[in-house]
C-alpha cells in the first residue's frame, strides 16, 4: 500500500474544519501509478487575485485627476476603484473596511489621499501597478467631515465635526501646529455652535484666503496670514456645498431648502442673489415654496459664453416618485436630466486644473448608486458617452456564471460580430474623456470567455482575454415566452414568485456552439448559433411530465409503482403542433380540480424574429402533475453528435432528441440502479411547498432591493455569532442548506408576507439535512467509455451523479452512421452503479492511459440556416472516436469528485485505484478538472474557504490555501474554475473577482496589469496679463511653508492624531525615488541648457567687448590724426 499524507492547514478561522487529506493507492495496482508520469508539482501553483471587474459596489465618493485623466471611486466597504482608458482598471482595499468619505488627488503627482469614516486619512502611491499606502494618519479626538487639497500644494486642510480645521503635510503626513478653531472663526456671528465643517476651499485669486462653510449656514472667509476672519456670511438654511467663481469675487452656496445663494465676498450683509431652480414662483411676490435640498452645486465659467451651473437635488416636494435628477443651468436654459438611480456624487470635468482660469467645462461625471454616467456638455441635448468599462454586469442580478479559458479562437470574433448589432444608438460622438493610464501588455494571448446568467432570463457573453472584460453578445431567453401584461394575466405557476425567467444553470459547448439553458420555472431551452436572421413562425415546444409517485412505507418492492415514469407513459413527447389543442386549455380552465399537464410558462404563439446569434431550436417544459408543481432542473448536458440533451431533477432524468423534437427517455432515479445494487434507496414523495426563485435571486431579510435578491435565502443570520468558529460553522451549515435548496428542491424556503424575508420551516443543521432521503441528480457526463465491466470496446455512455454520492452508468445505443436519426431511436440501458462516494457528486471526467483528459465528443459547428451542402462538409470533419481497448487492460481513468472526497476508477475493471478525502467537517462547493502547465489536475473550492488542487490520476495534494475565511452564498453560487490556472466569482452583486492559482501567471502579473500613472507635462499657468501683473489683479500666491511649518506654527498635539507608516512604504519610497531621480534628471538637463545659453551669452559679450575695444582704438587714432588741424584743413 502506498500512502501520501499532507499536514493539516492550521488557520485561526478554519482549524476546526481543516481537511484530513489522504491519497490511497489500493493494493495490487502499482501498474497504473507507474505508467502515468505526473508532471505537475506544487511549484506550479500559487494563488493570488488578478483583477476585479464591474461597477463598484455601494459607492460613496469620487475624485478626478484632470491632468492624468484618472477617476477614483471609493465605496462604503473601504474599497478603492481606479479607472482610466479602456482596459485600465485597478482595485485597492483599505484594511479597516470603513467607508471612503472623500478622495483627493495630488494632481499629476501619481498620488491620492483618501479620508475614511473611521477618521483616518491615507496616502496612496499610484506610480506602481499595484497601488499601496505610503502613510496613514489616525485622528483620535476629532471626526473628519471634509478635506481640501489645493492644486500644487502639499498642505491638506481637514475639517472636523467640531468645526475645527487642521492642516497636514502630505509629504511627511504630519500635523501642523496651525489650527483654525471654530470659536475664533465665527466669534460673535452665531450664538450657538456652527456645526461640522461642510466645505473648505481657497480663493482662486488669493491663496491666503480660505473659505470655510459650516453646516448651520455660516460661511467664513479666513485670512491665513493674519489668522482672523475677514468676512462672515450668514444664511438661515443649512449649507450643503459651496462653489467659487474663477475670478474669486463671488461664490455660490446650496442650501437645504432647495435655494442657491450667490455672495459677493465684500458684501457679507446679504446675498447678491437668491434663486430656487425648481421652486414655483408665487404671483404675489412671496418666497417660493421650499424644495428638497440641493446636495451639491458646481459653478464653471467659459471664455466665450455663459457659465455652467450644475447641481443635484433641489426638486420640489410634489414630485413624488420622480427619479433623481441632475440640473444643468447654462445661460437662460435649464436642462433637467433624469437618472436611473439615486445620485451619489458628480464632478464637472474642465480643460484646466487651475482654479483661477476660465474652467471651460466639457463633461460631467455622475456617480449613481448602480451606474456611472458621463454627460457631454458640448453637444446639444447633453448626450452621454459610451462607457468602455464592464459596468453593466448587474443590469439584472447574476444567478450563475461559467468561465472558459483557452477556447477556440474564432469564437470571440463570431460573438462580437453578432453582438455589435445590439449596441445602443445616440451616444456622444466624442471619445471617452477618462482616458489615462496604459493598458498592460502581458504574454497571455489565449482567448477567454465568461458567461453570466441573470434573473431576467438574459445571458451575457464576455470577452475576458488579457485581464480585460468586454461584453460580446447578449441573449434574452424570455423572448420565447408570453409576458404577463397585467395582474390578471399572471403566469399560472406557483413555482416562483418573481423572476420566472431566471437562469438556474447552463451548458455551453464552445466547439459545437450549442447552448442549453435551464430556468427556475422548470424549462429548458436549446439554442443553435447562426449568422443569419430568421423568423420562426412557431416556436417548437416539448412538454414533459416527470413524476415519482411511491408510497412512503418502507418496502423493498419497487415494482408496479414506476409506470408513470416509464418512457411509454410520456404522452406529450411530440412537438407542440402535433399535440391535442384541448390539453392545455382543459388544465387551464379547470380552476376547481388540481392543476395537471400545465407548464409554468406559456410559450409565445406569434412569430419570433431571431437576429443573428443564438436562435431557439427547442423549448422543453416540465408540467404540473396532479396539483404538484414540477421540480426545478438541477443538472443538464448536451451531446451534439447524437443531438441529445439530458436533464434531471429530484424526480429523475429525461433525454430529449432536439433534432427530432422528441422525448426519448423519462426515467426515475431508482431505475438507474440495478436490482442487486446495495446503494438503492426507497424514494419518498413529500409534498412540496410553494417556493420563490430557487434561491437564485432572492430577498434579503428586511430588504427588497434588487441587489439583495442575489443573496442566498439563508444568507441573513438571525442570531449573532460569538466567535469565528461559530461563524464558520454557521456558514457551513447555511451553505449546505443553500445547496440543498437549489439542487434537491426538497427544502424550499417559504416567503413571509410581512417583511419579504425568508423563513425556514425545518431545521438547517447539517445532521437534519443528511437525514434527507430524497435523491437528486446533480451531474451528467457524456463520454466514450466502457459502460460495463465485461465490455472490451468503448461505446457512447452517460455517467449520472446524484446527491447521495452514487455514480451510475447508462449505455447509449446509437444507430450506425447516424448523421441524422430519422427512424431509429436512441436506446438507453442502465448499467448500475459504478462507484459510491461521500456527499453529492459535483464533477466527473475521463482520462486516457497517459493521464490526458478525454473531452466529450462534439459535432463541429455549422450554420443551421446554411445550405445542405455546407452542412455535409462540416459533418465530414467530425473528430474520430478514440481507439478501442485491448483485451484485459485498463485504458481509462474515471475522475469523480463529490462534496467530501475524490476517487479515480480504472475502466473497464471499475477498480477504485485512488481515493482522497478532501474535507471532513466542511464540503466542496465547486470542483473542475482543468488543464494546467500541459497536464491536468482537479481544482476544488470548499465552503470553509479553502482552494485546493489535486494531481491526476494519483490525487496528490498540490495546493491548499485558505483563501476566503468568511465567504458568502453569492461566492458559493458563482465560483468556477477554468483552464490554465484561472478562476472567478462574484465578490459582490455588481463585481466579478478574477483570481489565478498558476505560479506562471503570478510571476507575469506585473507585466499584465495596467499602469495608472504616465508622465504628463502639467499645463502652463494662465497668463496674468500686463495690467493685472502691474496693478496686482492676478492670482496671489502664498508661501504656506512659512505659515504652516514647524518653525512658524510650532508642533501639533501628539494626542490629536497618530502617524502610521503604510505597508507600501518601501515600494512607495522606490516610486518616490524614481520620481525624484526623474526630477533631478530634468533639473540637470535644464541646468545644462541654462549653462549652454550662458556660455553663448559669454561668447557674445566677449565679441562685443572686442568690437568695443576695436572701435575705441579707431576713435583714438582718428582723434590723434585730426587733433591739431583746423576745420578748413580737413
Amino acid at each position: 500500500m502506498k500512502k501520501f499524507n499532507i499536514r493539516k492547514v492550521l488557520d485561526g478561522l478554519t482549524a476546526a474544519s481543516s481537511s484530513s487529506s489522504s491519497a490511497t493507492a489500493q493494493p495490487g495496482t502499482p501498474r497504473e501509478n507507474e505508467v502515468v508520469q505526473e508532471t505537475l508539482q506544487s511549484e506550479h501553483f500559487q494563488l493570488c487575485k488578478t483583477v476585479r471587474h464591474g461597477f463598484p459596489y455601494q459607492p460613496c465618493s469620487m475624485a478626478f485627476d484632470p491632468v492624468q485623466k484618472i477617476l477614483a471611486v471609493g465605496t462604503q466597504t473601504g474599497a478603492l476603484r481606479l479607472f482610466g482608458g479602456a482596459g485600465v482598471e485597478c482595485y485597492c482595499q483599505h484594511e479597516s473596511g470603513s467607508a471612503v468619505i472623500q478622495l483627493q488627488f495630488l494632481i499629476n503627482e501619481g498620488a491620492l489621499v483618501s479620508a475614511l469614516a473611521d477618521d483616518s486619512i491615507h496616502l496612496w502611491n499610484l506610480r506602481q501597478k499595484i497601488p499601496a499606502i505610503l502613510h496613514s494618519l489616525k485622528f483620535n479626538r476629532e471626526r473628519i467631515t471634509y478635506c481640501h487639497l489645493p492644486f500644487q500644494s502639499k498642505w491638506l486642510y481637514i475639517g472636523s465635526e467640531r468645526g475645527n480645521i487642521h492642516i497636514v503635510n502630505v509629504e511627511s503626513f504630519t500635523l501642523s501646529g496651525y489650527v483654525i478653531m471654530w470659536n475664533k472663526a465665527i466669534e460673535l456671528s452665531s450664538k450657538t455652535h456652527p456645526g461640522p465643517v461642510v466645505h473648505i476651499s481657497d480663493n482662486p485669486m488669493d491663496e491666503g484666503k480660505l473659505l470655510i462653510g459650516f453646516e448651520c449656514g455660516v460661511v467664513v472667509l479666513w485670512d491665513l496670514k493674519s489668522k482672523k476672519a475677514d468676512f462672515r456670511y450668514s444664511y438661515d438654511e443649512a449649507i450643503h456645498s459651496v462653489a467659487w467663481h474663477h475670478e474669486g469675487k463671488q461664490f455660490v452656496c446650496s442650501h437645504s431648502d432647495g435655494t442657491l445663494t450667490t455672495w459677493n465676498i465684500r458684501a457679507p450683509a446679504k446675498p447678491a442673489q437668491i434663486i430656487t431652480p425648481h421652486g414655483k414662483q408665487p404671483k404675489d411676490g412671496k418666497k417660493p415654496e421650499p424644495c428638497k435640498p440641493i446636495l451639491k452645486v458646481e459653478y464653471k465659467t467659459t471664455r466665450a459664453g455663459d457659465p455652467f451651473m450644475v447641481l443635484s437635488g433641489g426638486l420640489s416636494y410634489d414630485t413624488v416618485g420622480r427619479r433623481a435628477c441632475l440640473t444643468v443651468m447654462h445661460g437662460k436654459s435649464t436642462a433637467v436630466l433624469e437618472m436611473d438611480y439615486p445620485i451619489v456624487d458628480f464632478l464637472t470635468l474642465c480643460e484646466t486644473p487651475y482654479p483661477s482660469d476660465f474652467q471651460e467645462p466639457y463633461a460631467v461625471v455622475v456617480l449613481l448608486e448602480k451606474d456611472l454616467v458621463v454627460i457631454d456638455l458640448g453637444q446639444i441635448g447633453y448626450p452621454i458617452f459610451e462607457s468602455p468599462y464592464p459596468l453593466a454586469i448587474h443590469e439584472s442580478p447574476v444567478t450563475c456564471c461559467e468561465y472558459f479559458a483557452d477556447c477556440p479562437s474564432e469564437l470571440i470574433p463570431a460573438l462580437y460580430s453578432v453582438g455589435s448589432r445590439q449596441k445602443r444608438q445616440g451616444y456622444s460622438k466624442k471619445e471617452w474623456p477618462i482616458s489615462g493610464g496604459n493598458w498592460g501588455q502581458g504574454s497571455q494571448t489565449y482567448p477567454e470567455i465568461i458567461i453570466t446568467g441573470h434573473a431576467d432570463g438574459s445571458i451575457k457573453f464576455w470577452d475576458a482575454s488579457g485581464l480585460m472584460l468586454q461584453v460580446l453578445y447578449k441573449l434574452k431567453t424570455a423572448k420565447v415566452f408570453e409576458r404577463a401584461r397585467g395582474k390578471e394575466e399572471k403566469p399560472n405557476t406557483d413555482i416562483v414568485d418573481e423572476d420566472p425567467f431566471a437562469i438556474q444553470t447552463l451548458f455551453w459547448c464552445p466547439e459545437s456552439r450549442m447552448l442549453c439553458v435551464a430556468g427556475v420555472s422548470a424549462h429548458v431551452i436549446i439554442y443553435r448559433f447562426s449568422k443569419q436572421e430568421v423568423t420562426t413562425e412557431v416556436v417548437q415546444l416539448l412538454e414533459v411530465r416527470m413524476q415519482c409517485e411511491f408510497s412512503e412505507v418502507d418496502s423493498p418492492d419497487l415494482g408496479g409503482e414506476q409506470t408513470p415514469t416509464q418512457p411509454a407513459s410520456a404522452a406529450p413527447s411530440s412537438p407542440q403542433e402535433t399535440e391535442p389543442p384541448n390539453q392545455l386549455s382543459a388544465g387551464t380552465n379547470s380552476s376547481e380540480g388540481p392543476r395537471d399537464n400545465i407548464p409554468c410558462l406559456q410559450v409565445r404563439s406569434s412569430p419570433l424574429k431571431q437576429s443573428p446569434g443564438y436562435q431557439v431550436e427547442l423549448v422543453v417544459q416540465l408540467v404540473w402533475v396532479s396539483g404538484e408543481p414540477p421540480q426545478q432542473i438541477t443538472s443538464l448536458a448536451v451531446n451534439s453528435p447524437s443531438g441529445l440533451v439530458v436533464f434531471g431533477n429530484s424526480n429523475g432524468l429525461a433525454v430529449v432528441d432536439y433534432e427530432q423534437k422528441t422525448l426519448l427517455l423519462n426515467m426515475a432515479i431508482s431505475e438507474l440502479y440495478s436490482p442487486s445494487d446495495p446503494y438503492q434507496k426507497q424514494p419518498c414523495s413529500p409534498r412540496k411547498p410553494r417556493q420563490p426563485s430557487g434561491g437564485l435571486c432572492d430577498s434579503n431579510d428586511g430588504s427588497n432591493n434588487s441587489e439583495d435578491r442575489c443573496k442566498s435565502p439563508t444568507s441573513g443570520s438571525t442570531s449573532p455569532c460569538n466567535s469565528d468558529d461559530e461563524r464558520k460553522q454557521n456558514f457551513i451549515e447555511k451553505a449546505k442548506m443553500s445547496r440543498k435548496i437549489s439542487s434537491s428542491g426538497e427544502q424550499k424556503p417559504e416567503l413571509d408576507g410581512k417583511d419579504n424575508a425568508f423563513t425556514r420551516s425545518r431545521s438547517s443543521s447539517v445532521t437534519s439535512i443528511d437525514r434527507e432521503s430524497r435523491e437528486v441528480i446533480s451531474s451528467f457526463y457524456f463520454c466514450e467509455s466502457f459502460p460495463r465491466k465485461s465490455d472490451s470496446l468503448i461505446s457512447p455512455c452517460l455517467l449520472v451523479g446524484t446527491t447521495q454520492g452514487s455514480v451510475m452508468t447508462a449505455a447509449l445505443s446509437l444507430p450506425p452512421g447516424a448523421d441524422h436519426k430519422p427512424q431509429q431511436p436512441v436506446s438507453f440501458a442502465s448499467c448500475g452503479t459504478l462507484v459510491r462516494l461521500k456527499g453529492g457528486i459535483l464533477t466527473m471526467a475521463l482520462l486516457d492511459a497517459a493521464g490526458t483528459l478525454l473531452p466529450p465528443s462534439y459535432e463541429p459547428w455549422y450554420d443551421p440556416n446554411a445550405s445542405d451542402e455546407e452542412k455535409e462538409k462540416v459533418r465530414r470533419r467530425r473528430p474520430a472516436s478514440p481507439p478501442s481497448s485491448q483485451e484485459g487492460q485498463d485504458t481509462q481513468f474515471a475522475v469523480l469528485c463529490s462534496e467530501k472526497q475524490a476517487k479515480v476508477v480504472a475502466m473497464p475493471s471499475q477498480t477504485s485505484i485512488y481515493k482522497h478525502n478532501i474535507t471532513e467537517s466542511s464540503f466542496v462547493l465547486r470542483a473542475d478538472v482543468v488543464q494546467m502547465a500541459g497536464s491536468y489536475c482537479l481544482a476544488c473550492f470548499c465552503a470553509n474557504g479553502h482552494i485546493m488542487t489535486l494531481s491526476l490520476p494519483s490525487l496528490r495534494p498540490l495546493l491548499d490555501v485558505n483563501y476566503l475565511p468568511l465567504t458568502d452564498m453569492r461566492i458559493a453560487r458563482t465560483f468556477c474554475f477554468s483552464n490554465l490556472g484561472q478562476a472567478l466569482y462574484m465578490t459582490s452583486p455588481t463585481e466579478i473577482q478574477r483570481i489565478t492559482y498558476s505560479q506562471e501567471t503570478c510571476d507575469n502579473l506585473q507585466e499584465m496589469l495596467s499602469e495608472l500613472f504616465t508622465p504628463v507635462e502639467t499645463p502652463e499657468a494662465p497668463n496674468r496679463g500686463f495690467f493685472k501683473g502691474l496693478f496686482g489683479g492676478g492670482a496671489q500666491s502664498l508661501d504656506r511653508e512659512d505659515l504652516f511649518g514647524e518653525t512658524a506654527s510650532g508642533k501639533a498635539s501628539r494626542s490629536l492624531a497618530q502617524h502610521i507608516p503604510g505597508p507600501g512604504s518601501m515600494e512607495g519610497m522606490k516610486g518616490a525615488a524614481s520620481g525624484v531621480v526623474g526630477d533631478l534628471a530634468r533639473a540637470r538637463v535644464a541646468l545644462d541648457e541654462r549653462g549652454q545659453k550662458l556660455g553663448e551669452l559669454d561668447e557674445r559679450t566677449a565679441a562685443m567687448m572686442a568690437s568695443a575695444d576695436s572701435f575705441s582704438k579707431h576713435a583714438h587714432n582718428m582723434m590723434v590724426k585730426y587733433k591739431d588741424k583746423k576745420w578748413y584743413q580737413l
